[in-house]
């Protein structure tokens, strides 16, 4: 597993969003921020975070998708229930999975971080392949982004109030042995 040139992860399945941008000038990614999505809400599988990150979620398919359908929304990566991961943005873009956001009395995380989801909620663990294909993904980005080791927060600490993902059953404690 390896970062393209085009900043992309070589092993990710690419599903490129609208929902990006330039980072400000000068700026490069210095945090990691780990998060929570299941679509529909507790539900794995299927194709409506894709949908969502590319803006073609069906708002008919289920009520809580007409709810957020509006929304334009991404992140640099997913890793799914069984490790598969799958990039929206390149790594040296801006995505939009922070919102307002405060990290170390830096506002605006979404300029100076990658974003990376994890297939879940709050409340149901993560799986094993889920831990291991982010330690291996985070050895690479730090490796690759030296400005973000060090840099590891969850999206509720850096909304707290807002965000409580990844949640209570994300184990930091695990992500760490597996690490090193």
């Amino acid at each position: 597993m390896h970062i393209t040139q085009d900043h992309w992860l070589s092993v990710a399945r690419h599903c490129p969003s609208p929902n990006q941008n330039e980072r400000p000038a000068g700026v490069s990614a210095s945090l990691l921020v780990v998060h929570g999505i299941s679509l529909p809400p507790g539900e794995f599988g299927g194709p409506f975070i894709d949908a969502l990150f590319t803006n073609t979620l069906n708002p008919d398919l289920h009520p809580y998708f007409a709810e957020i359908a509006g929304l334009t929304v991404s992140a640099h990566l997913l890793v799914r229930r069984t490790g598969e991961l799958v990039q929206y943005v390149p790594f040296d873009r801006r995505a939009w999975h922070a919102g307002n956001s405060c990290y170390e009395g830096r506002e605006n995380c979404n300029d100076f971080s990658i974003g990376i989801e994890l297939e879940g909620t709050d409340e149901i663990p993560y799986t094993q392949q889920q831990y291991e294909a982010l330690a291996s993904v985070l050895d690479v980005l730090e490796q690759a982004y030296p400005a973000t080791r060090g840099h590891l927060a969850g999206h509720s600490d850096i909304a707290p109030g807002r965000k409580t993902d990844p949640g209570l059953s994300f184990d930091w404690g695990h992500l760490q042995t597996l690490r090193g």
